[in-house]
């Protein structure tokens, strides 16, 4: 965990591990939190920011799939930088596998959460959002990621159309009963990541990137 890293910083440092997995190099991932930021996929209807259009908390739009979203601290933030040609090349596998992650990661800390058909993301009861997910991939490598909220304050998605869903409820780890200490929840998340797709164990970078987990 890097703790809380700026938005831009964070969108930096997954070109570069992009950039260095299609030269060859390994997979990666970056597990964080981010001040207060709003985000848009790339094809997002800019009418789902809301209040947010204008407001103090800066806006970015990115390359992502996926609408409109909150990140701040309380919420643990995921980005893989996967290589889908040595895995398999489907992008709807792989957000299949990446809600697998998460759903089997709040299995350990004790909070049942499942999938809505033909919604991408993580759900508790069918209704309350727990995580979102919106991925970008440039030739077979992945980026971009989920978001998982932890402890967040979630009145930063009152502004907004979360994920372009009217109505949509938001919930959290400690809302349902969880931990609320994001390293906790990074961790069970780190340990079925590598269990599920199959890596054989992972080990932290170098001194000077401390966001990065080898894979």
């Amino acid at each position: 965990m890097a703790g809380c890293v700026e938005y831009g910083r964070a969108l930096a440092w997954q070109e570069a591990l992009v950039a260095r997995r299609i030269a060859g190099g390994p997979d990666a991932l970056l597990l964080l939190e981010h001040p207060p930021v709003y985000t848009l996929g790339r094809g997002a209807d800019p009418r789902h920011l809301g209040r947010a259009a204008g407001g103090p908390v800066p806006v970015w739009r990115v390359g992502r799939g996926g609408e409109v979203t909150w990140h701040g601290p309380g919420q643990l933030v995921g980005y893989p930088v996967l290589g889908l040609m040595g895995l398999r090349r489907d992008v709807h596998w792989y957000l299949r596998r990446l809600e697998d992650v998460l759903i089997a990661a709040l299995a350990d800390v004790g909070v049942v959460a499942g999938r809505v058909a033909g919604r991408t993301g993580v759900w508790v009861a069918g209704r309350r959002k727990i995580a979102s997910i919106g991925v970008a991939v440039r030739r077979w490598v992945t980026w971009h990621g989920f978001a998982l909220n932890v402890s967040p304050d979630l009145s930063g998605f009152e502004a907004i159309t979360p994920c372009g869903l009217a109505g949509v409820e938001m919930t959290s780890v400690a809302r349902e009963g969880g931990p609320d200490d994001v390293g906790v929840v990074a961790l069970r998340v780190l340990e079925r990541l590598v269990g599920i797709f199959g890596y054989t164990g992972w080990r932290p970078l170098a001194s000077g990137a401390p966001t990065e987990a080898r894979l």
